[in-house]
């Protein structure tokens, strides 16, 4: 198979990109600290706001690199790639150029990372396939594969009815090229092939359709949300679920004809490539005794979404979301889904759905969740009896969740949150453009946006001590007329978290975990102001649209806002200390934990004791003295 993405030129961009992104990232987490370079300024993120990029150095051993960047509140580094220069002094022959090259990047830079030796080699395979990922995405742009920010927001202006407006939401999920945005190694993806890569990686696009599988009952539980029925999920005659009459007659005459009783099975969706490489091999025994039966794809097509291992319904938009197991090493994780912990998803979606439906301040700010309404999860495997948890017991289990189209009001667009982070292959940002072509003021915008993203999380904490994991992939936004009129939360189940010692229903206990105040925080600090505020600011500082101090003013006037709007908060939980204007936060660091060990970042039953912190940062918005 040709890769047309594998030439010099887009490789050449890959690389730069990405040792761009490397400098400014691992020098964000304080790995190292490039110096300025002859008569630069040394960058004061105070007023560095329109004023040309400084000149900076970092000499490791026998190589240096210089570049020009600018630098803004949170130790945020803007490096313009096409400056990086990388030399060597050759002796007699003085000083020369060497090509700029971020595996050799990383390479020169593990004495001061130090990766384990052991993994060494699988972090640079995840940074190679970045490489070759973005490389293939800029081939795609350059080429009109892939649509340029200006295609992108005509698709949204002028999608009308669900299946147009669903389809403008999915090219703006395809058309996102950068993945994580503080995650260096972001597209690892290990385990897909060439093929694979083009079937099912999200930003080609692609129609997939889920294999089914007839998983015995005895071995699979099914969980459901307290308002579904198992009969109403799968569905049932006249009323299509996630199966309609003619794959539900299907499948059970598949299970007939091998004597088998479709009563003692439940349906299972598994991702081709799980089929292929896990399923049938992995599991060859349990096929074979019909503990597992495949019945063969559904008639729904889907669309992988940036998450890798969930899926949009293209055929239906309305119907379910269903994420997967897919045994690919991604990001510091093998991306599987277990059983076991899955059981309890509906019912934590359940109690976080209702908590926000009942709440008045959430419901005036629009915000809202996708509730993961049903898992299903398949544990008469071996695996399931062996000593100690491992990844095979992650492999064959699913969950549906509730799309957003059906949500919407006339006039109401959808875009993934990641979407203000995505600049296209001219450089164009996505959210700059949004901006202007709104007609509303940069700072009405920005309000806007602060009040549906920001504010209701502002909320959760402090008075239901409740984080989501609020990254951009995470995160649905609904626009009319360009500009954000709410936010709708999604990934529930993995992902949110109670910090204190609220009143939890049994079920849904798995979810808490009790840290201190200044820990409390940093689910804003780390998830929103570091994870997401602070290149969302970089951008509409560097675009001309908005300067950082103004930007960050108008987060500190969202948070002050919540504060007035709701004085009984501090009346009623005395002592506590959630100050979300302190001087200064922990500096908790990302890339250091996947550099840590590439294979599993953190420990998901306790990942606060797995996070990692460099000093601290100083708060954008914290109060100023006079």
């Amino acid at each position: 198979m040709v890769a047309t993405h594998l030439t010099s030129g887009h490789m050449e961009h890959a690389h730069r990109h990405l040792a761009a992104k490397a400098l400014a990232e691992l020098a964000h987490e304080r790995l190292f600290h490039p110096e300025p370079d002859g008569t630069a300024r040394n960058g004061d993120s105070e007023d560095a706001d329109g004023a040309a990029p400084d000149a900076y150095r970092l000499d490791l051993d026998g190589v240096t690199y210089r570049f020009t960047a600018r630098r803004y509140a949170l130790e945020h580094w803007v490096i313009d790639a096409a400056s990086i220069r990388r030399t060597a002094d050759a002796g007699p022959r003085g000083v020369v150029d060497l090509p700029v090259d971020a595996l050799e990047l990383i390479a020169e830079l593990q004495p001061l990372l130090q990766v384990p030796d052991a993994l060494l080699a699988t972090y640079l395979e995840e940074l190679s396939a970045t490489l070759a990922g973005a490389a293939a995405k800029r081939e795609r742009e350059l080429d009109g594969t892939t649509a340029s920010v200006t295609g992108l927001l005509a698709a949204v202006r002028t999608a009308s009815g669900t299946h147009a407006t669903a389809e403008a939401f999915q090219q703006v999920e395809a058309a996102m090229t950068e993945g994580h945005p503080s995650f260096v190694a972001n597209n690892g993806r290990i385990g897909f092939s060439l093929r694979d890569y083009r079937a099912y990686a999200p930003e080609r696009g692609e129609r997939l359709r889920m294999l089914w599988l007839a998983a015995r009952r005895e071995h699979t539980h099914l969980a459901l949300a307290a308002d579904q029925t198992e009969a109403a999920h799968y569905g049932v005659p006249g009323t299509p679920g996630e199966l309609s009459d003619a794959e539900r007659a299907a499948f059970a005459d598949r299970l007939a004809a091998r004597r088998l009783d479709p009563a003692d099975y439940l349906y299972l969706p598994v991702h081709p490539w799980q089929w292929e490489h896990r399923v049938a091999v992995t599991f060859a025994a349990d096929v074979a005794r019909g503990d597992l039966v495949p019945l063969g794809p559904g008639s729904d097509e889907y669309q992988p979404q940036q998450s890798i291992r969930t899926m949009f319904n293209r055929t239906r938009p309305e119907r379910h979301y269903v994420k997967v197991a897919l045994a690919i090493q991604n990001m510091g994780f093998l991306r599987g889904l277990s059983p076991a912990y899955m059981r309890a998803t509906p019912e934590i979606n359940d109690w976080v759905a209702q908590l926000v439906a009942n709440d008045a301040t959430l419901r005036g700010a629009g915000f809202g969740v996708l509730r993961e309404l049903a898992s299903v999860g398949y544990t008469g495997d071996v695996y399931h009896r062996t000593p100690q948890p491992n990844p095979h017991r992650k492999m064959l289990a699913a969950l549906w969740r509730e799309s957003p189209v059906p949500r919407l009001e006339p006039g109401e667009r959808l875009v993934t949150m990641a979407s203000l982070l995505h600049r296209d292959a001219s450089g164009t940002s996505f959210v700059s453009a949004l901006v202007r072509e709104s007609g509303v003021p940069p700072e009405q915008w920005l309000r806007a946006y602060l009040d549906a993203y920001l504010y209701p999380l502002v909320h959760c904490l402090l008075t239901y001590e409740l984080a989501f994991m609020p990254h951009g992939e995470n995160l649905i936004l609904v626009l009319r007329d360009g500009v954000v009129r709410r936010a709708i939360m999604k990934d529930i189940g993995e992902e949110v978290a109670m910090l204190g010692h609220g009143a939890l229903p049994a079920g849904v206990e798995r979810i808490r975990a009790v840290v201190d105040d200044d820990e409390k925080a940093l689910a804003i600090f780390t998830d929103v102001f570091d994870g997401v505020l602070r290149h969302l600011s970089g951008i509409l500082a560097e675009d001309g649209v908005l300067g950082e101090e103004r930007f960050w003013a108008l987060v500190a006037e969202t948070i002050d806002r919540h504060a007035a709007e709701h004085p009984d908060l501090a009346r009623s939980r005395p002592g506590t200390g959630i100050d979300l204007r302190a001087a200064r936060f922990a500096h908790s660091c990302l890339n250091r934990l996947q550099l840590r060990n590439t294979l599993q970042m953190v420990d998901l039953t306790n990942q606060s004791e797995s996070l990692i912190y460099a000093g601290t940062l100083a708060n954008p918005v914290r109060r100023r003295e006079g």
